[in-house]
């Protein structure tokens, strides 16, 4: 057979079938590559992503050993050739235009690796069928692959089809060989995708071509090892679209500090490119700054320091501080200078001052003012301050010259303002002994002293007292003793020189065996003075002197004296005893039986009153805690006492009526710590401020339901008093539906509203009215469950024949939005009252937290429901919900729903959630007379767009529709849906109440007839 490559040399074996002189054209012309496209492809790989072949038969010189079927036929034939740079290649031809038979060729068994993922980059040249003129010539092939765990293919297995073979697909050439035409050869590249076994062999089927397959590379890509952003990734495979490499710190980089530092990571794309920048970057550490890039750090220079991690550089030394080792976090100081420890690492190091100077004495009596200078030197600081120390000499009289002993100065010597800790430089020092040698050492100091192992700076000074003080008080003693209380006299002192006693210091303190306490200082103008506030039967020991025109005198001797009972007056203190003792049983035996009474009459109303008694079974009910002569009674039974160290309050989230409102956690022994809300008593307070504020505690203790808010407890043995509920996430229903408006499902609003009544339900069969119903008055948990809290209002049920009210006589505000016609007009609250405003809170919920009755006044309010009006529908609100909320606005209320006929009902529609979707029409009309004026309050009487959308709580976007021309309300009432998108009201609530207000404007031209 001829040589069809067009091969300077080659050897091949012929072909068993024969074919015509047209099989003979050369089909391996194209070696020859264009040295500018081949070397650009070359940079391509070099500089792009990585690629690790595993087969390429352009590098082989020997045979290929791949195996042809059928075996006895050498259609598929192995040439032999040079290429442009004289290399030896193998190649394969065939061409078989006149056979429609199948002609395969398997290659060897080629080892995936580690990779999944593969490409095959087929170059050959094809002959054009045309030319052929042979009815069954094709100018395509088929590419088959099988995989294979090891390598066990023979001549017969796997069967030459499809199925064991895989087919990657029919590859057709580009540019075809012709007879005096351009020779180019054909590059194709194919991708294997989720290859499992260990190995594959790609199979080549030809049915009637004429071709020559040049060369067969089979690689797969990787990522290169990359350093990035101070972090190193190592050489990656990608198993999918992108894969996660996980990476280290460069040497002397460090991944940033706190609770969420991850290790660098990278995506490798399947094309083997690294993909954008590492998830979490490294940093160099301290002493380390970034070199010329950021793949490596480099330490400081000597003289230079970086005290964090980060992208910082490093600093020079500050002054007086320097270090010669590379790679420093900081800089040590120099010797004889320090830093204090609050400096930070960047300020400049500092030393000790220098002592003060020039100091100068005043005394005066017993009493001496020093002053001073400031030290020539502050140690380059400026927290300079002063301390004074005071040693006693002994007396005056001692020969001049002589070595006497001086001591620390007694606790009675006064410094004023202070003896440490001094910015002035003078300070005043009384309670010395006349006649006296002292001498005083002012000291300077700084942020560094401390630190410095040096004696603090300072300057002596040596101070004399002379004159006269008055002599020791004598004849100290007790003239009388209570349990708690000592009075004591002594005797007047002479003084000399026509002095006149001021005043009196007596001190005392208790004394335990041979230990004193802390001293207690107590002044008289007289002789003699009583002490209060003592321990009973507990010693104390006393101590006077006395104070003239010249200073004070020194102490008495300590005496010592006992609080009752000593031993003294045993008689009294026994008839006292048994005095008090009388009197004490007395008051408990007519406590125990008013009590008794009370309690036994109390039951007896509730029986008569409620009726649950009935068989030897009880119903509880709520009792009022203000029916208690002593409401810290009702405190004890129905609230548990915390200890106060079993809090901790972690922050403010509110106020309330009598002080701050707190989140905490309570952490009681053997029980798991949870969050409490916290509500404090603020200082200051009354014992009926007191009483108020824990009446609420004493009402919740009362309740136990999943949908009232529960009571952990009360703290009223320490400051300040506190009442513990349990903590709720979402805070109050109102605020919490404003945050998230149009986020719920009806079905999840209806739930809240379900829970709002169970809570109801259970209040009300326990004879207890709410009086302040409120969507602000309702808490939220973070599982959307809402709880019932807010029992300031709260009062119990009395019963006039079946008319259970409560006439209040207090002059409080009461909530005109949320309350009943006749709780307004008489003061009247019951259970039907507490529908009334559950109504409200049904519109509360169904409107997002929108205010009931919008800006209309309090006045105006009760004016409208006086003439029937009620509110309208919200948008979107399901009619049978709306319905409901009529029920409960009946002006009478015995045609009012109980709170056991509303959770029915919410029952059922929660069963039934197609009728939820039926809204109010806008053709439907009401029995209420006025329910038909559906416009909000000032909406239809609008005259600007910013008005209109103040009027809605929409002003946000009051700029969006100005901006966008939507300036006139006659433009307004056309809008759409996409024209609020278009704006910027993309929230579906907003969109909802911006298009319900835009409706009510088309269809109401002018003002309603009420004047609101």
């Amino acid at each position: 057979m001829q040589d069809l490559g067009g091969l300077r040399s080659g050897r091949g074996r012929a072909s068993r079938r024969g074919g015509p002189p047209l099989m003979r054209l050369p089909l391996l012309p194209l070696m020859r590559l264009p040295l500018l496209p081949l070397l650009l492809l070359t940079f391509l790989r070099c500089c792009g992503a990585d690629e690790e072949v595993l087969m390429n038969t352009k590098l082989e010189t020997s045979d290929l050993r791949w195996t042809n079927h059928p075996p006895d036929d050498d259609t598929w034939e192995e040439v032999s050739g040079f290429d442009d740079e004289s290399n030896s290649v193998r190649t394969f031809q065939i061409c078989t235009p006149n056979s429609p038979s199948s002609y395969w060729l398997r290659t060897r068994w080629i080892p995936r690796r580690v990779a999944t993922t593969l490409y095959v980059e087929i170059r050959f040249t094809m002959m054009e069928c045309s030319g052929l003129n042979q009815r069954h010539c094709k100018e395509t092939f088929n590419l088959y692959h099988y995989e294979s765990d090891k390598d066990d293919a023979t001549p017969s297995q796997p069967a030459w089809m499809e199925n064991p073979y895989t087919k990657v697909g029919t590859i057709a050439a580009d540019h075809l060989l012709r007879r005096g035409g351009e020779r180019r050869s054909n590059v194709k590249l194919l991708r294997l995708e989720a290859v499992q076994g260990a190995g594959l062999y790609l199979a080549f089927q030809s049915q009637g071509a004429c071709m020559a397959l040049l060369a067969v590379r089979v690689f797969y890509r990787k990522c290169p090892p990359r350093r990035r952003a101070f972090a190193s990734f190592p050489e990656t495979v990608p198993h999918s679209l992108v894969e996660q490499a996980q990476g280290v710190c460069v040497e002397n980089a460090v991944t940033p500090p706190g609770e969420n530092s991850q290790p660098p990571s990278m995506l490798c794309g399947e094309d083997g490119q690294w993909v954008g920048q590492p998830t979490s970057s490294c940093a160099c550490r301290p002493g380390y700054e970034a070199g010329e890039s950021d793949v490596h750090c480099r330490a400081c220079p000597s003289g230079h320091f970086k005290a964090e991690s980060g992208q910082g550089g490093c600093t020079p030394c500050p002054a007086y501080s320097n270090t010669r080792v590379p790679g420093s976090s900081y800089c040590p100081c120099l010797p004889d200078y320090d830093r204090a420890d609050s400096d930070p690492p960047h300020a400049a190091c500092s030393r000790p001052p220098s002592a003060p100077r020039l100091p100068v004495s005043h005394p005066n009596d017993t009493m001496v003012t020093l002053e001073w200078s400031e030290p020539l030197d502050r140690g380059g600081r400026r927290d300079l301050t002063y301390r004074v120390l005071c040693s006693s000499c002994g007396p005056a009289s001692t020969a001049k010259g002589s070595v006497g002993s001086c001591s620390a100065c007694e606790d009675s010597v006064l410094y004023r303002p202070a003896q440490s800790g001094l910015t002035q430089r003078s300070v005043i020092i009384w309670g010395l002994r006349p006649q006296s040698r002292y001498t005083f050492t002012i000291q300077s100091l700084n942020g560094v002293s401390a630190v410095s192992h040096s004696e603090p700076a300072s300057v002596g000074i040596n101070v004399t007292t002379s004159r006269d003080v008055p002599p020791p008080v004598s004849g100290v003693k007790r003239v009388g003793a209570s349990e708690s209380s000592l009075s004591v006299e002594w005797a007047v002192p002479v003084l000399q020189n026509q002095h006149q006693v001021l005043d009196y210091q007596l001190r005392y303190s208790r004394r335990d065996g041979e230990e004193a306490g802390q001293w207690q200082y107590v002044s008289s103008r007289s002789s003699s003075v009583v002490l209060t506030g003592l321990q009973r039967a507990a010693r104390y020991q006393v101590q006077v002197r006395a104070r003239s025109q010249t200073g004070y005198g020194s102490f008495s001797a300590a005496s010592s004296f006992s609080t009752l009972p000593d031993g003294v007056n045993q008689t009294q203190l026994l008839l006292t005893a048994v005095l008090v003792s009388t009197g004490t049983l007395l008051l408990v035996a007519v406590a125990i039986v008013g009590v008794f009474c009370y309690r036994r009459t109390r039951r007896s109303e509730v029986n008569d009153r409620t009726g649950h008694y009935q068989m030897g079974q009880t119903m509880k009910v709520y009792i009022d805690p203000f029916t208690y002569e002593d409401p810290n009674e009702a405190v004890r039974e129905f609230a548990k006492e915390i200890d106060a160290t079993f809090v901790k309050i972690e922050e403010v989230i509110g106020a309330g009526e009598f002080g701050e409102v707190c989140r905490g956690r309570l952490r009681i022994p053997g029980r798991k710590e949870n969050y409490v809300a916290i509500k404090t008593l603020k200082g200051g307070y009354t014992d009926k401020q007191r009483r108020d504020f824990l009446s609420e505690a004493s009402i919740m203790g009362q309740f136990q339901h999943p949908n009232i808010i529960h009571l952990e407890g009360v703290i009223t043995t320490s400051c300040p008093v506190m009442i513990l509920t349990e903590f709720m996430e979402n805070g109050a229903l109102d605020s919490f539906l404003r945050m998230n408006d149009g986020q719920f499902t009806t079905i999840q609003l209806v739930g809240m509203l379900r829970g709002i009544a169970a809570g109801m339900k259970y209040l009300s069969d326990m004879s207890f009215v709410h009086r302040d119903l409120a969507a602000r008055n309702i808490l939220v948990n973070s599982n959307l469950v809402c709880k019932v809290s807010d029992f300031g209002l709260s009062r119990f049920l009395t019963e006039n024949s079946s008319d259970p009210t409560y006439t209040s006589s207090l002059g409080g505000k009461i909530p005109i939005r949320w309350t009943a016609p006749e709780a307004i007009a008489y003061r009247k609250f019951t259970s039907a009252s507490d529908t009334w405003s559950y109504g409200i809170v049904m519109w509360e919920v169904m409107s997002y937290g929108e205010r009931p009755y919008w800006d209309m006044s309090n006045q105006d309010v009760i004016n409208a429901i006086e003439q029937d009006y009620r509110l309208p529908p919200p948008p979107d609100c399901p009619a049978s919900l709306h319905s409901l909320m009529l029920d409960c606005w009946q002006k009478e209320r015995a045609n009012r729903p109980r709170f056991c006929d509303v959770v029915a009902a919410l029952d059922r529609l929660i069963r039934n959630p197609a009728s939820l979707k039926v809204t109010q029409t806008e053709g439907s009309s009401s029995s209420q007379p006025l329910l038909d004026q559906r416009v909000p309050p000032l909406l239809s009487a609008c005259g600007s767009v910013s008005e209109w959308l103040r009027a809605i709580k929409m002003e946000r976007y009051e700029h969006s529709f100005l901006q966008a021309g939507f300036t006139s309300l006659e433009i307004i009432s056309q809008l759409s849906t996409e024209d609020l998108l278009r704006v910027g009201v993309t929230l579906a609530g907003h969109q909802k109440k911006i298009l319900s207000s835009i409706q009510t404007l088309r269809i109401h031209k002018a003002p309603p007839t009420l004047l609101y």
